[in-house]
């Protein structure tokens, strides 16, 4: 069975990709889950048993003036059906939706020092040939790694750093021991 936060985001997604709007949807639901996230008090009047259906609807409609109509219909549905607390999850499934319908592959590398450009550039660009995918690239720099690359590509980990290469050494010595 699907989780219902699953069920939202998809309907949500349909909706949006119909009316082709899913970009602009899909914005606003993270700028609305950014603002619940960082703003206890909104929280809270979202979140509690306190404050009536009715009454969260008309905080809605005050809080959230200029948004697309298939936002504010889905924020207000969300608060009908008393599911506001899932707007976290419902986001993470609407993102992970929009980056399939746009093929879009996240990559992260790792490296024990700051890469140039065009390495970085070069890497995505064979692996997005490869996959047929666009790259989202993004790089970070750790100096535990030692030395080499850690490539994650979607739910791939390439580990062809230093690091891996002496515990992997490390192993085999312990067991040829």
């Amino acid at each position: 069975m699907e989780e219902i936060a699953a069920v939202y985001a998809r309907s949500l997604f349909e909706v949006a990709r119909e009316r082709g709007s899913l970009d602009r949807v899909r914005s606003e639901v993270g700028q609305f889950a950014d603002a619940v996230a960082e703003q206890a008090d909104l929280r809270v009047f979202l979140f509690s048993p306190n404050f009536s259906t009715e009454e969260k609807k008309e905080g809605l409609r005050r809080a959230v003036t200029d948004a697309d109509e298939t936002v504010a219909n889905f924020l207000e549905l969300l608060v009908d059906n008393h599911r506001t607390p899932v707007i976290f999850r419902i986001r993470r499934e609407l993102d992970r939706l929009w980056e399939r319908e746009n093929r879009l592959l996240p990559v992260t590398i790792t490296s024990a020092v700051p890469l140039d450009d065009a390495t970085v550039d070069g890497i995505g660009t064979a692996i997005g040939q490869q996959t047929g995918r666009t790259v989202q690239l993004t790089r970070e720099v750790d100096p535990d790694v030692l030395g080499g690359i850690v490539l994650r590509v979607g739910n791939s980990i390439l580990d062809a750093s230093i690091r891996n290469r002496l515990d992997q050494l490390r192993k085999s010595v312990a067991t040829a021991a």
